[in-house]
């Protein structure tokens, strides 16, 4: 890996080119916290589609969290069906409702407000099923909170470029991109990531010769003259 002096000067040309590609995002709430927590567990190995149609489908069937805690397993898992992998996210979610109310005593994640960012993270991940990845979105998404979520997009397109090194895990690049990119960028440059992982640098066939960072790329650096459509001039 590069030193972080390096790989720090490395994301601002990234940031910068992605910026005027997608513009710069501004931070807004999209889900309150527990919706948040929830919505992140459905997202689990499924496309947006389905995690939101199941996500539709469990607040539809249950008026409150509260009602999600107490029904009876076989109801969140048909309620939730269309994300996947029901028979595992549906008594993860219900666990963590019931985690919530034992140490919380409602079903809130407000007492996250006003801690420090490393603490509010550990007593995410201290509930059964929360790894870095859903932690840094509810601290990021709800609280506004300088947490970097890393999912597959973010992986991928970041090990590509060269932000962290190729055998990096997610785990791990959660840790490193914090190192490198700026607090107040973690929103914008989460957010332009996934576009450009969505549009671009997708995941079977990145569309290299598209691509406005190929200056700044160890991926397309890469490249051999015959390497299709993604080949370097």
């Amino acid at each position: 890996m590069q030193p972080t002096t390096a790989l720090q000067k490395k994301y601002h040309q990234v940031a910068d080119a992605l910026s005027r590609e997608y513009g710069y995002p501004r931070w807004r709430q999209h889900l309150p916290p527990v919706d948040e927590l929830v919505n992140t567990i459905l997202s689990q190995n499924t496309s947006d589609v389905n995690r939101d149609l199941a996500f539709e489908r469990l607040r539809a069937r249950f008026p409150t969290w509260e009602a999600v805690r107490d029904a009876a397993p076989h109801e969140i898992i048909e309620a939730i069906r269309p994300a996947g992998l029901a028979n595992q996210k549906g008594p993860r979610i219900q666990q963590a409702l019931r985690t919530l109310t034992r140490e919380v005593g409602s079903i809130s994640l407000d007492h996250l407000q006003d801690m420090p960012v490393g603490e509010a993270k550990a007593r995410l991940m201290s509930i059964n099923g929360i790894g870095p990845k859903t932690a840094a979105i509810i601290l990021l998404f709800s609280f506004n909170k300088p947490a970097f979520p890393v999912d597959t997009h973010v992986h991928r397109v970041s090990r590509r470029l060269g932000l962290v090194g190729p055998k990096t895990s997610a785990e791990q690049a959660h840790v490193e991109m914090e190192q490198i990119v700026p607090a107040e960028d973690y929103y914008a440059f989460h957010l332009q990531l996934i576009q450009h992982g969505r549009q671009v640098c997708q995941a079977r066939a990145p569309r290299c010769a598209l691509c406005v960072l190929q200056d700044h790329c160890d991926y397309y650096a890469s490249l051999k003259p015959d390497d299709g459509e993604n080949a370097r001039p």
